[in-house]
């Protein structure tokens, strides 16, 4: 492949490299089941995809008058999710192919997430992406979740590269807006198919409205490489 000399390329983590939304979900349930909120569905979870377990949770105190503290709330739905995520989250194959030819390439590469870094770790190592992705900024060491730009910054911090030579992949609207505030390239896939016409997903540079299904590591590889404005 042939890429930008300078490209370097941000991942979120949750619905774009992995399909952790089921675990999350269900973490949630559990949680919030345990401090009698009962009737929690997907449909309202998928409200708060691409919004960091820190912002969902203070939401969360608000909504359903939990009155345990936040930290607390944290860790109890973090060890939730841990043991969700360990026993199994599943990669998806063409961006597990996209990193691996990323990697091969040379092309510098960071994870930003809304989880946890403990969460963050887990996944990378259990499902071996750790190999390749080795730089990551995690929610909790950002003074903002998305949509503010602060994870996407940290990641090209710690890459060494100007923000307008990254490119970030994001499933979410929240991701997709602080892509853009942070002045980097941004390519959506979005993870809930009724978003796609979010207006948060309009200022992406390649928005691929059928999400993971529509999504090859060849043709972002390509992409990537210049020919752009061909979808």
């Amino acid at each position: 492949m042939s890429t930008p000399n300078r490209t370097s390329v941000i991942f979120d983590l949750d619905g774009t490299l992995v399909d952790s939304e089921p675990n999350y979900f269900e973490a949630g349930r559990q949680l919030l089941a345990v401090h009698g909120v009962t009737g929690f569905t997907w449909a309202d979870h998928e409200t708060y995809v691409g919004i960091s377990t820190r912002e969902t949770l203070t939401d969360w105190r608000q909504r359903y008058g939990l009155t345990a503290p936040l930290a607390d709330l944290l860790a109890e739905k973090n060890r939730r999710y841990l043991e969700l995520a360990r026993a199994s989250t599943q990669v998806y194959p063409q961006m597990r192919e996209f990193v691996e030819r990323l990697s091969d390439a040379g092309v510098p590469m960071a994870v930003a997430s809304g989880s946890s870094r403990a969460a963050i770790e887990a996944i990378l190592v259990g499902t071996g992406l750790d190999a390749h992705l080795k730089t990551l900024v995690s929610a909790e060491e950002v003074a903002h979740g998305k949509p503010a730009p602060d994870v996407f910054l940290a990641a090209a911090a710690l890459l060494g590269a100007d923000p307008t030579d990254c490119v970030v992949l994001e499933d979410a609207a929240p991701g997709a807006l602080a892509a853009k505030a942070a002045g980097m390239r941004c390519v959506a896939i979005p993870y809930v198919a009724a978003q796609a016409d979010d207006p948060a997903f309009a200022s992406a540079d390649l928005l691929l409205r059928g999400g993971q299904s529509e999504f090859t590591a060849r043709a972002a590889l390509d992409w990537l490489g210049g020919d752009r404005g061909t979808r």
